[in-house]
């Protein structure tokens, strides 16, 4: 079965870094459409597949379009069973989705206030009261599933799965910015940054479009952090 994806910005298109992953924890390449935040509207750019105007947006063989990151999750789940996007403990997945669910729709203020930005990592980064309290609830998020699938794995249901595609980002916003962690959430975040499909997504980052002064943040700049 074939795809189109329509993604954004390697370095700071989160969403897009999401609908990538997918596709590569499934071992399927699709066919890739980079929509360049340089120019013209994003929905501008996905004329072509309307009701799509965010990315990441993906096009099926028979045409249908999705459009949001979590629904096609769950359709790439329900057309590829044997790529266990999702395990099959009915315990295991309820969780999973409830993680993906809140992050999906939860941490206004960390989105707003850390844009991902996989060029420039930041040191002694000044953070406000309402950014730390969605660390504080993303830690505890973590801590509730690590606490109950440590042993299977160092993933959040201990294998890959999408929960961990929903918080890469926001692994790679801590890294970026600098923020101080518990042990238990810096060596998850340190999966994610020692994880050969976010490696892999972080060098065409470095390679492929302009660096965008709009996300550009006034703190001290540090080298990118690697994995512990």
């Amino acid at each position: 079965m074939s795809y189109e994806l329509f993604i954004g910005d390697y370095a700071y298109s989160s969403w897009s870094l999401r609908g990538w992953l997918l596709f590569r924890a499934l071992n399927i390449l699709p066919k890739i459409h980079l929509v360049d935040f340089n120019q013209t509207s994003v929905a501008d750019q996905l004329v072509g597949i309307a009701p799509a105007r965010t990315v990441p947006a993906m096009r099926t063989a028979e045409g249908t379009v999705i459009w949001d990151s979590l629904a096609m999750a769950e359709e790439l789940h329900s057309r590829h069973p044997e790529g266990a996007l999702w395990p099959d403990d009915p315990a295991a997945r309820g969780l999973g989705r409830a993680l993906a669910a809140e992050m999906h729709s939860g941490f206004a203020a960390l989105r707003s206030e850390c844009p991902m930005n996989l060029r420039t990592a930041y040191r002694d980064v000044r953070l406000s009261d309402a950014t730390q309290s969605d660390i504080a609830r993303i830690e505890t998020l973590w801590t509730h599933a690590r606490d109950r699938y440590a042993d299977l794995g160092p993933w959040l249901l201990g294998r890959y799965s999408i929960a961990d595609i929903a918080f890469a980002p926001v692994a790679a916003r801590f890294a970026g910015y600098d923020v101080a962690l518990s042990d238990s959430a810096q060596r998850y975040v340190d999966t994610h940054l020692a994880d050969p499909w976010f490696r892999e997504w972080r060098d065409m980052a470095l390679t492929i479009g302009d660096t965008l002064p709009w996300y550009a943040k006034p703190f001290d700049t540090r080298p990118w952090p690697e994995p512990a």
